[in-house]
């Protein structure tokens, strides 16, 4: 999916409107961010998830979900946690 195909379908959904927060674009539905474009990294969508519907993501599409949590924590835990599940 490229910025464009993540920015065409975030703004497809009803009242959904882009905004900047952080130097980064986001969407927004009645002022609340559901989603953020090139954050942590360029080329990186986000989408704001319940933590079982991320579960169920990471699980099913590995390769190209990942859990935000492992994105900020630090290198050496994420590694360990990785090696767990």
């Amino acid at each position: 999916m490229t910025a464009d195909d993540f920015r065409r379908t975030a703004l497809s959904l009803p009242e959904a409107t882009e905004s900047a927060h952080m130097r980064h674009p986001d969407f927004r539905v009645r002022g609340k961010i559901f989603a953020t474009l090139d954050y942590p990294g360029q080329g990186w969508g986000m989408v704001k998830l319940t933590p079982e519907q991320q579960q169920t993501f990471v699980r099913t599409e590995p390769v190209v979900f990942v859990p935000a949590w492992r994105n900020t924590a630090p290198k050496a835990l994420a590694e360990e946690w990785k090696e767990s599940e």
